[in-house]
């Protein structure tokens, strides 16, 4: 009896919890798609959000990249998936947990809200949420997290933001770089952890796409000026396949280089490969150069040619730890690398899974 009885009060929580995100995601919906306040059944009073919106254009003062086009972009792309109907159908697959663990969250800052998907996964499994944000991002998570609270008060003791030593934990999700990576092991080694590295992402072209795939290929590789691990930063192309398609089909990408930081580094990488003398091709907003290095500096494309689909086959073989997203016709469509779904884990290391075990 207790434990039928303790599985309905856990059902309950979560299906509370589902509703708080789903409503939040109504929200973030209306804030990605600049619409005015969408009235007293969003749960919000206009001046709590239009201070979202204040918050959001602002941004770009805290962080350059973070142009109110952008964080807009990420909070659309997030809205999206927070529906009662997709929460519902992806959460069925796991446990909620009855006690709540805490589980620290070492976040990244490279595009806005990027720990979105970790922070939502530890609170709809039923534990605590121990935030440590990122200096480039600190604003726009605490902001949805006092909305969501607002929706789910019980939840305002399972969220916690800390800016010092982050306390005693039972496991721990941090990202980050490669460099990074060591301080990680270093503090958090001893915990129940998963720790994420730089990864990158790559597209396959085979020859057919029309000139409307490269224009979506280019989303892949310019959204968010290509600071994410699920951008495009290196593109396998036929053996005869001709470069100026890619260049016709990327052009609509063009104003990304009237971003300063962007153009900075444009400039800067141009600069030193043809002081090296190291050929080079350049269509005034992003430089691309042939190599089978997987990892390119921002602003450049990486590109080799291949003679037949082994060869493709063999060098995402060899690259498969470092890659998050490949992106062709046989693979994930052109397009849609930066939209995730809920069930896309960063490194396809199943976090609801994960926590599911703690």
């Amino acid at each position: 009896g207790i434990s039928r009885y303790w599985e309905y009060f856990c059902s309950v929580k979560q299906e509370e919890i589902r509703k708080g995100f789903a409503q939040l995601g109504g929200v973030m919906r209306s804030l990605g798609e600049s619409e005015s306040w969408p009235g007293f059944e969003s749960g919000l009073t206009e001046e709590e959000y239009e201070r979202l919106v204040v918050l959001i254009n602002r941004q770009v003062a805290h962080n350059g990249w973070f142009t109110p086009e952008n964080v807009r972009k990420s909070v659309r792309a997030l809205g999206g998936l927070l529906t009662l109907e997709q929460l519902s159908a992806w959460t069925a697959n796991y446990g909620y947990s009855a006690t709540p663990k805490r589980v620290g969250l070492i976040m990244a800052g490279n595009i806005p809200l990027v720990g979105f998907h970790d922070f939502l996964c530890v609170l709809v499994s039923g534990n605590t949420a121990v935030c440590k944000l990122s200096s480039t991002d600190k604003q726009l998570l605490p902001a949805f997290a006092d909305v969501l609270v607002s929706f789910v008060p019980e939840l305002k003791k399972r969220i916690e933001f800390v800016t010092g030593p982050i306390g005693p934990l039972e496991g721990v999700i941090a990202t980050g770089s490669n460099n990074s990576l060591k301080y990680f092991e270093q503090y958090f080694g001893h915990y129940p952890h998963i720790f994420r590295k730089n990864r990158t992402s790559l597209a396959v072209l085979d020859g057919s796409e029309t000139k409307e795939e490269i224009n979506r290929l280019g989303d892949d590789i310019f959204s968010y000026f290509g600071l994410g691990c699920r951008n495009v930063s290196h593109v396998m192309l036929p053996a005869d396949f001709e470069l100026s398609r890619f260049f016709e089909g990327i052009f609509e990408h063009s104003e990304v280089v009237h971003n300063n930081k962007y153009g900075n580094n444009y400039d800067y990488n141009k600069a030193v490969y043809l002081m090296n003398q190291l050929p080079l091709l350049d269509n005034n907003f992003v430089l691309l150069r042939e190599s089978d290095e997987l990892f390119s500096p921002l602003a450049m494309i990486h590109y080799q040619r291949y003679s037949a689909q082994t060869e493709v086959e063999e060098y995402l073989q060899k690259h498969k730890d470092d890659l998050q997203v490949i992106v062709g016709k046989n693979y994930t469509p052109f397009g849609i690398a930066q939209n995730p779904s809920l069930l896309d884990y960063a490194d396809g290391v199943d976090v609801m899974e994960w926590l599911s075990k703690l």
